[in-house]
């Protein structure tokens, strides 16, 4: 497990990305609870995400292709700048009492097309700072941050809107990218750059990728799962409404069940990182695990419930992706040939 963090530029991007994914997790957080409080019709939470993910699922291939050919760590610098200039965008705009609903949507949307660049290039980083031999023990502190965020994240979110509004975990969320802005004009990695030659333009690239991907029976395989396991990461549309309407909590009650999700993907990502190579057989099961998790949540009577079904999710849902991930990244045997 301690693999990755033997390497320096490794620890200064792992403690970054915990920085950056809390507020981040944050500002999620407000920005859900507001358009629910604006407009007291969850509708428009399914709005909001198609906002901020409808980006991923259109333009994914092309991104992809992007990353392939330029240099990650100039790349990320560009995107993490841009991503802390719309937080205090919108902490101004909060500020001044200019929150509204088309703003909300408008900034989502531009959040959502840079974090589809983002989120690709920081996946291909982890691999850049600790070459083929660690990827099983990165992908799975990588998890680590992400669901330690998810704790710290909610939970700072849930005080500020309790006591001081949510303005204030915009500015959280902005002043939270320093920290990875730092590490990246520290880091050299050895292989930062374009992994080969670029021979043709995006679309080709996007085309290569995808027919990639169906030749593969394993990546074929576990395209579906990814899907499904990216509506479990659509929060700011589910949880706000069983909090609100189903468990009869106030936003506190939904920094607490985010934050329960993230203190059981803690011990999930850390199974992910400290476990074996991974089989398909193991990410079956833990699929069926996150389904029968996930249903536990749905059905709660009481709060009382939820929170330990949060923590299920969390558990279950964790290790499960951290193992899928990290086998599709073992897809291709030269890739694996050290770890």
């Amino acid at each position: 497990m301690g693999n990755a963090l033997q390497g320096r530029d490794f620890r200064l991007w792992f403690y970054g990305q915990l920085t950056s994914a809390s507020g981040g997790l944050a500002q999620g957080v407000a920005m859900s609870w507001m358009i629910l409080e604006l407009t007291h019709n969850a509708v428009w939470l399914t709005v909001q995400t198609a906002c901020a993910w409808g980006p991923t699922l259109l333009l994914g291939p092309w991104a992809g292709a992007l990353v392939d050919r330029s240099d990650r760590r100039r790349l990320l610098l560009v995107t993490q700048s841009l991503m802390m200039a719309i937080s205090l965008a919108l902490a101004l705009i909060a500020a001044f009492d200019g929150i509204r609903l088309w703003v909300l949507l408008a900034l989502s949307l531009c959040t959502g097309l840079i974090t589809t660049v983002d989120s690709t290039a920081r996946q291909v980083f982890v691999v850049d700072l600790v070459g083929a031999g660690a990827v099983a023990s990165a992908v799975g502190l990588w998890e680590v941050a992400l669901n330690a965020s998810r704790v710290i994240g909610p939970s700072i979110a849930g005080a500020l809107l309790a006591t001081s509004g949510p303005g204030f975990c915009f500015v959280f969320n902005g002043l939270a990218y320093a920290a990875p802005l730092f590490a990246l004009v520290k880091l050299r990695p050895a292989d930062g750059g374009p992994r080969r030659a670029p021979t043709g333009g995006p679309k080709a690239k996007a085309r290569e990728g995808l027919s990639y991907a169906w030749r593969s029976p394993l990546i074929r395989g576990l395209l579906p799962m990814s899907a499904a396991s990216g509506l479990i990461f659509a929060m700011g549309l589910t949880l706000p409404p069983l909090v609100s309407y189903s468990l009869g909590a106030g936003g506190g009650g939904y920094g607490l069940l985010m934050a329960a999700f993230g203190i059981g993907g803690l011990p999930g990502a850390l199974l992910a990182a400290g476990s074996p190579e991974p089989t398909p057989r193991r990410v079956r099961s833990l699929a069926l695990a996150t389904s029968a998790a996930i249903l536990l949540t749905a059905l709660s009577p009481n709060i009382y419930v939820a929170v330990p079904g949060m923590v299920a999710v969390g558990l279950t849902s964790i290790w499960f992706i951290a193992t899928a991930n990290t086998l599709a990244r073992c897809a291709r045997p030269p890739r694996c040939a050290a770890g």
